[in-house]
């Protein structure tokens, strides 16, 4: 394979699995914005970073590059239906699915295995995409079966 061929490039990375979050944050007038995400990776502890790498092209971008807090929801196997809609093109996403406004007023996913709180600390450009990186100022947590996501398919973790 060579690094041109992008099917191939795709399905390699595919090999890897991850678990799925939805990325949740607001637009300055207020509409909350989520997309699913499962390029997202620790980066420290000291100072307490996380990463999430967006699509240059992706409906939401514009608005997470400008949003000075985020939230990184942590799914659980139970929420695959989230995962595919946070997935999906609709633009009634938070209309269609249970959420509530946490703090910075940002839109939180109940039932997530994992709810960090983020502030925007640097964006990256980085090829087609752009690494946001966030420092966590608050988490919750629950126990569960984690959502994953494997060779293009769901997968219980």
């Amino acid at each position: 394979m060579t690094v041109t061929d992008t099917r191939a490039l795709r399905d390699a990375f595919g090999r890897f699995a991850t678990g799925v979050t939805v990325m949740t944050t607001r637009e300055g007038d207020g509409t909350p914005r989520g997309f699913t995400a499962n390029s997202f990776s620790s980066v420290s502890l000291d100072p307490p970073l996380v990463l999430v790498c967006i699509g240059n092209n992706a409906h939401s971008g514009p608005a997470f590059r400008a949003a000075p807090h985020f939230a990184v929801n942590v799914l659980a196997d139970a929420q695959r239906d989230v995962a595919k809609l946070f997935a999906s093109r609709s633009e009634d996403r938070f209309d269609r699915t249970e959420w509530h406004a946490g703090p910075h007023d940002l839109p939180l996913l109940p039932g997530s295995l994992a709810t960090l709180i983020c502030a925007q600390h640097k964006l990256v450009e980085a090829g087609d995409h752009v690494v946001l990186i966030g420092e966590v100022l608050e988490t919750q947590i629950s126990d569960g079966p984690a959502l994953g996501y494997h060779r293009g398919e769901f997968i219980t973790i």
